[in-house]
């Protein structure tokens, strides 16, 4: 399609496509699994250009929202390429990682949700949340993070926290049922996360 030209999915098929982070030029959803995973580990992303010099960043800020400029994915610029992806030392906690898909292969992300939940008894120290299969990138849930961070692990807790998580979510018909796939994916996540953590 041609830059600026709008986004068919709006009114035609889009079940597949994005509930946050969307534009009225693009409800594109980005389709790794991978770059999900990294999200929550907290990957940074070394990037070289054309005359050797490096930078690195965060992978929460490597790939774009759709905006104005849906044809634009990544903040990479002319010429520059991936030289790099580093993954800290794994934080403390259980890590779970979760795909609903319509097949059980080869088949993108309907929803998927990785977490990372570090407890103290009963009581949550820290959380890490990314999903996909519902943005033009691995979405970070921050607010439920947040929420999260001292609270009781309990299923009200996560059921609250993946409220937070998709407040801001709008279906455009066909993809109306992501809405609470993803909010039921991630009280489940959240909970194997937390069950041995």
């Amino acid at each position: 399609r041609e830059p600026g030209s709008g986004c068919a999915a709006l009114q035609g098929f889009n079940r597949m496509h994005a509930v946050l982070g969307a534009s009225e030029a693009c409800i594109a959803v980005h389709p790794s699994d991978m770059a999900v995973a990294m999200s929550g580990l907290d990957a940074r992303i070394e990037i070289i250009s054309p005359g050797g010099e490096t930078r690195t960043i965060p992978i929460g800020d490597f790939h774009r929202l759709p905006e104005a400029m849906p044809h634009v994915e990544t903040v990479l610029g002319h010429g520059e390429m991936i030289a790099a992806v580093t993954l800290p030392p794994p934080p403390p906690g259980r890590q779970v990682y979760r795909k609903v898909r319509d097949r059980a292969s080869y088949a993108f992300a309907l929803v998927s949700v990785a977490a990372i939940v570090e407890k103290s008894g009963d009581r949550i120290l820290s959380a890490r949340i990314a999903m996909g299969g519902v943005a033009a990138k691995p979405w970070r849930a921050t607010e439920a993070e947040r929420m999260l961070a001292g609270a009781a692990a309990s299923d009200g807790a996560f059921t609250d926290a993946a409220e937070a998580a998709l407040a801001g979510a709008v279906g455009h018909g066909g993809n109306d049922f992501k809405i609470p796939l993803a909010k039921r994916t991630m009280r489940h996540t959240l909970a194997a996360a937390a069950e041995s953590a």
